[in-house]
């Protein structure tokens, strides 16, 4: 197959030589009792993805992770269509099929910020595979950060080519998992120490007896399972649907959540099939009475009103090469006990009794984990403990520290001078 660089040879990209050594953003630095005492310094720092009133996780995680972040602003990934109502911290849109497009923002954030957040999910981005979002990269003269939401274990020449060189052109890449890390090196050649790992964050909320918040819902009396999200193909809700009929029979009273709107990518392409297929799966088992579709977009308030409810979460993805979920986040985040088929993600939040893994990608397998999990009170109560109080290093106060620790370190390793001048406050590396 040809290499990423023939197949976009027709384009005269700006490049960026990547530098010959990077620090761990985060290494020990000896400290001297008559050094200059470090000051704070805000970074200017602008995140480049899809923001609210866009539906999808990344711009939710984007927005919650910009409102932590002092000084900052938005370059928006608008996609083809209308304009959207954005909030003030848009400053910038990118038109996401606009090569022009992605040009001109870069060169405007060279003038305005100190550091740029990539968001880099393949489908976000315009060209083939995203892979505009080299153009951008490479048009950049400051430096910048990219989130990685997607680290495919078995990529294409040309997805693993885009990823290679967004590391060549970034100062840092951040995963949310171990395993997402050990891909990047394994798979893609990408420098360890180039490498964070920050979590994914989650709401500070308290932890509640799910008994308090079903009657509100016109759910009380009832063993309840959530899962919630945009809906779509590729999340497991067909999995755990056919694992519902065992699961009744020896829980009469349990309630199957899905909570979520359809994607909105998908009811461009195909209107509301996916959603009537899996409501023909519910008539066709007889599970009418077992299942209950929350068809709307819900505000966070409303979410959490419904993970505080649930006496389990359920994440049945067919996927086990899948190494971030936001909604097992929040779930965890909430204190839920959570029934995960084990895929890399939920492999390493739900370790050390944090939740069930079940054995394999079947429904046999779900409903067992599910019957265990509804069948004993106690085991229920100490998985979703133990769940919260790991969860509590993965608070937005606490990740928005972690990022602005990075995006302070990549800035004074490379352009300590400018923002010296610009605050008056000399940057210590």
């Amino acid at each position: 197959m040809p290499s990423a660089r023939r197949d976009r040879g027709h384009r005269s990209r700006p490049r960026r030589l990547p530098s010959r050594e990077r620090k761990p953003a985060f290494a020990a630095r000896a400290r001297d009792a008559r050094a200059p005492e470090r000051r704070l310094v805000i970074i200017r720092t602008a995140f480049v993805s899809t923001y609210p009133p866009r539906r999808c996780g990344i711009a939710t995680f984007t927005h919650d992770l910009a409102a932590v972040t002092p000084d900052s602003q938005i370059a928006v990934l608008h996609p083809t269509g209308p304009a959207l109502p954005y909030d003030l911290k848009v400053r910038h849109r990118i038109r996401r099929d606009d090569r022009a497009s992605y040009l001109e923002v870069a060169e405007n954030l060279n003038r305005a910020v100190d550091v740029v957040s990539i968001q880099h999910e393949y489908g976000i981005w315009g060209g083939e595979d995203g892979d505009n979002v080299l153009d951008f990269a490479g048009a950049l003269r400051i430096p910048a950060v990219a989130t990685l939401h997607t680290v495919l274990r078995e990529p294409t020449p040309h997805m693993r080519s885009i990823l290679t060189e967004l590391a060549s052109l970034t100062r840092s890449m951040v995963v949310m998992s171990r395993s997402a890390a050990n891909l990047l090196t394994s798979v893609y050649g990408v420098n360890r120490n180039s490498i964070q790992v920050i979590p994914h964050g989650v709401p500070n909320v308290p932890l509640v007896d799910p008994a308090t918040a079903k009657p509100s819902l016109g759910i009380d009396g009832r063993d309840v399972i959530l899962s919630f999200g945009l809906l779509g193909p590729g999340k497991g809700y067909e999995l755990a649907i056919a694992a519902l009929p065992a699961v009744v029979a020896a829980h009469p009273s349990v309630l199957y959540v899905i909570l979520g709107a359809t994607h909105p990518d998908l009811v461009a392409r195909e209107g509301e099939t996916y959603r009537k297929s899996l409501i023909a799966l519910v008539d066709r088992l007889g599970l009418g009475k077992h299942v209950q579709f929350v068809d709307r977009y819900v505000g966070r308030n409303e979410l959490i009103h419904w993970l505080e409810a649930a006496d389990v979460y359920v994440t049945p993805y067919p996927n086990l090469g899948q190494i971030v979920s936001g909604t097992l986040s929040y779930a965890m985040g909430a204190g839920r006990a959570v029934v995960s088929t084990p895929f890399a993600y939920a492999t390493e939040l739900l370790a050390d009794g944090r939740g069930v893994l079940v054995a394999s990608v079947s429904s046999d397998a779900l409903a067992a984990g599910l019957n265990t999990v509804l069948g004993d009170a106690n085991l229920r109560g100490a998985i979703g403990r133990r769940a919260y109080a790991y969860s509590r290093r993965m608070l937005w106060s606490a990740v928005g520290a972690a990022y602005a620790s990075l995006f302070a370190d990549v800035v004074s390793q490379t352009a300590p001078a400018t923002v010296a001048q610009r605050t008056g406050v000399p940057i210590l590396a």
